[in-house]
């Protein structure tokens, strides 16, 4: 078997892009399927500059193919390169699981688990300013709609939530000058007028998740080391699951941790073994989150059990679009060490329809798939409906 080329297909997806790879074979009507995410425009040229070097090998190979792509991209590794060559390894993984007629875990000799728990991620950013519209909700303007919004979590059934620090005054927003939005951006500093805001927040969602709704809180790359101390330390009292932090200094994250009750996750924006390793040997993290569209979702099984063996759970990055719930869904139901998985339930109302299989959701569960590969394919008819705008 061989590989014979590569295409791409893109959906709307409101406020972003839905990038899905397709890997040709030259078995009839053999192809494996993964997404990953453009969100810097440029990482679908650089599929296929990557590709270039594929074409011919038998996917089967899956191994000996992320070797060879990670050889050629050595002096340039992670980044746009490392997500090329993931896209590249999962939709691989696809075409070995529908050869062997088994789905993608099986090949890692899972599943562990036939059902996954599930936290609502970012739950209620979209539900402010114009992008309420998008998703068919009510919007938040106050923080009584924050608690009507964590009431509607624990009333469909889920167990947990993860939010993003809001400021309400003038018009609502999320607060992310970690990624140059909004004032403040490139600072990244901290304020008594923040900080309070962000406890009434956090408060509010305790109001209307209860007391036995587990909240995260997602402060990115926010602030500084600082700054991340500040805010730790002033939320210590609502009993958060945990606070999830980005930063580049595995120390620094290692003192954190150490100055707080409240457990720490991190890491989702590092790459392969060598880019966790320094946050395991420093314990920085309690939690360590992995992407699987990023790393591949080989790579993600070898992050997880170097993790296992520095007694660390992992839990999977998962904003984007169905197949990478679905690719996140088969490394969650392989890995032993899992803690709980990634969905965003706010999100376009087409966004199941791009799939001939859509993921199986219930009560805050999902039911791990069972198909060959990842258990769907693209419904390219579908995608063709909402061209991205």
């Amino acid at each position: 078997m061989k590989i014979t080329g590569i295409e791409t297909r893109h959906a709307d997806a409101g406020w972003r892009v839905f990038s899905f790879l397709k890997v040709l074979t030259d078995q009839p009507g053999l192809v494996g399927w993964s997404e990953y995410n453009d969100g810097n425009k440029g990482l679908t040229r650089v599929i296929g500059d990557v590709a270039l070097h594929v074409r011919g090998d038998d996917p089967l190979a899956h191994e000996r193919i992320y070797a060879k792509l990670y050889a050629i991209t050595r002096q340039v590794s992670g980044g746009l390169m490392a997500q090329a060559i993931a896209a590249i390894e999962n939709a691989l993984l696809d075409i070995q699981g529908k050869h062997l007629g088994v789905p993608v875990y099986a090949l890692f000799g899972g599943p562990i688990r036939e059902k996954l728990r599930l936290y609502w991620s970012h739950c209620g950013n979209y539900r402010l300013g114009a992008l309420h519209k998008l998703v068919g909700k009510p919007p938040i303007r106050s923080l009584e709609d924050i608690v009507a919004t964590a009431r509607e979590v624990r009333e469909r059934g889920y167990t947990a939530l993860k939010t993003n620090p809001f400021l309400l005054e003038g018009e609502p927003r999320v607060h992310m000058p970690g990624f140059g939005r909004g004032a403040g951006a490139p600072e990244l500093n901290w304020d008594k007028r923040l900080l309070d805001a962000l406890y009434a927040q956090m408060a509010a969602f305790r109001q209307g998740a209860g007391p036995d709704i587990e909240l995260k809180l997602d402060l990115n790359f926010n602030f500084k080391t600082e700054g991340f101390l500040q805010a730790v330390r002033r939320l210590e009292p609502l009993n958060l699951a945990w606070v999830e932090i980005d930063t580049r200094d595995p120390g620094a994250l290692a003192t954190i941790r150490q100055a707080t009750r409240i457990p720490i996750a991190s890491c989702e924006s590092l790459y392969g073994t060598r880019g966790y390793r320094p946050y395991f040997e420093r314990q920085s993290v309690d939690v360590a989150i992995i992407d699987v569209s990023w790393n591949g979702i080989a790579q993600a099984i070898k992050i997880a059990a170097m993790a296992d063996a520095y007694e660390l759970n992992v839990a999977p990055h998962n904003f984007y679009g169905p197949f990478c719930t679905l690719m996140s869904a088969h490394f969650c139901a392989a890995v032993p060490n899992f803690r709980i998985m990634e969905l965003d339930v706010d999100d376009v109302p087409w966004k199941d329809e791009l799939v001939t299989r859509a993921p199986a959701i219930e009560n805050g569960y999902l039911r791990v798939p069972t198909g060959p590969g990842w258990g769907a394919e693209l419904d390219e008819q579908a995608v063709k409906r909402h061209p991205p705008t």
